[in-house]
């Protein structure tokens, strides 16, 4: 049981770290907020085809609703406009905390020829996402515009 003046010591306790892991984030350059801006992006794309993979391995049961829902977002995220999460200096030889390779700087065109490239491919899964055999058919070009973009522009682990 807490006393009074421990229960006050444990609320300032956790102010202060709150407050001190707030302003940490405040820190970060603007370099450091647009890689953590587009791994979030990064992270929403990959929990949406974790939900549709499932799907289509047989490891979740298929939900027509959830499929649509998981598809419309991909298309979301690749359509957003992502222009200030991708400032020079934000690959991995300027910061740490990112695999974003300074060649994405040096070839945009082709950056923007796999952000297409994943645009048409989730709206083709969107489409297809109402019955299992669609979600299965159209994954592919999902998981291979992806792919194609990491192999040329993120460095491996």
């Amino acid at each position: 049981m807490f006393t009074k003046p421990k229960l006050i010591a444990a609320i300032a306790s956790a102010t202060i770290a709150a407050g001190t892991a707030f302003a940490g984030g405040h820190n970060a350059s603007p370099e450091q907020q647009a890689a953590k801006a587009r791994q979030a992006q990064m992270n929403l794309y990959g929990y949406n085809l974790g939900v549709l993979g499932a799907m289509a391995k047989g490891e979740a049961e298929f939900n027509a609703d959830i499929a649509k829902g998981s598809a419309a977002n991909l298309v979301a995220l690749a359509s957003m406009n992502q222009a200030t999460y991708w400032p020079a200096g934000s690959d991995n030889a300027s910061i740490e905390g990112t695999r974003a390779l300074p060649a994405i700087w040096e070839k945009s065109d082709e950056v923007f020829g796999y952000a297409n490239a994943l645009i048409e491919a989730a709206t083709a899964l969107e489409a297809a996402s109402g019955d299992l055999d669609g979600v299965r058919a159209a994954l592919g070009g999902v998981g291979k515009a992806c792919g194609d973009c990491h192999k040329a522009f993120r460095a491996p682990r």
